[in-house]
């Protein structure tokens, strides 16, 4: 028996309708996935590794303007502490810089989280220098050859910018014990501890206040590379026994 082929049509309307479902759907998992994406980048940054942007030349040549650095923050968790020749970076509240009161916490917030994704400069507060004395040790500068000394030996800063003297203010000074005496590896450019020899906290950075190392440099790919070690400090002793005290300035 013969039998009649019967097509059913399908209403236009309901692939219009199963499209736009299909699109509202795929626009909130796409959502979804960026919002975990940037909770999970923050998480990160604030844990484990944070990105900073250099804003200024202090720390040439071995950080460039530009540069985005890759901050470990796990480096100093587990009862390791700061190293002489280490790059940190440390929150200057109270030691480079004043309290301030607080601002727009809505922007404040919103620019904490740029800053945190290497999207935005650091806060004013944030600083990156070169650890140069730990607690105890005393710090002069310069000898009779020009050079930093570190426990009455010489240091041999490689790393200072070409032309830079390893410094134009003088100073003679012991770092008291849970502190750190921090220099710009661009010593002309930088505004580090000499520069605070006179305000509360002499220049010292209390250790509390270091974010992490500085280990990385992630951007821009053709500066992609950890930071430069430095064995300047490899032949420098101990503190003496009883050596701890407050910053003085030269006499």
């Amino acid at each position: 028996m013969d039998t009649e082929a019967q097509h059913t049509e399908r209403d236009p309307s309901t692939d219009t309708e199963d499209g736009s479902r299909s699109a509202r759907v795929s626009w909130r998992r796409t959502g979804f996935l960026g919002v975990a994406c940037v909770l999970f980048l923050l998480l990160l940054s604030h844990f484990v590794i944070q990105p900073f942007l250099i804003p200024s030349s202090s720390m040439e040549p071995t950080l460039r303007i530009g540069d985005r650095i890759l901050v470990n923050k796990l480096a100093y968790r587990f009862g390791s502490e700061p190293r002489r020749g280490d790059v940190v970076v440390f929150d200057g509240t109270g030691s480079f810089v004043r309290e301030d009161p607080d601002g727009n916490p809505v922007s404040g917030l919103l620019h904490d989280a740029a800053a945190a994704l290497g999207f935005a400069e650091p806060d004013e507060t944030d600083f990156v220098k070169r650890v140069v004395g730990v607690g105890g040790d005393r710090v002069v500068c310069c000898d009779k050859d020009g050079r930093l000394t570190v426990n009455g030996v010489p240091v041999e800063e490689r790393y200072v910018m070409f032309g830079d003297q390893p410094s134009s203010v003088p100073f003679d000074i012991v770092v008291p014990e849970g502190t750190l005496w921090v220099l710009g590896d661009h010593r002309s450019q930088s505004s580090d501890s000499r520069d605070h020899l006179g305000s509360p906290g002499g220049g010292m950075v209390p250790v509390d206040k270091v974010v992490g190392r500085a280990d990385w440099i992630a951007w821009p790919f053709d500066r992609w590379s950890t930071v430069p070690g430095t064995g300047a400090f490899d032949a420098v002793p101990a503190p003496p026994a009883g050596g701890h005290g407050t910053g003085r300035p030269h006499g």
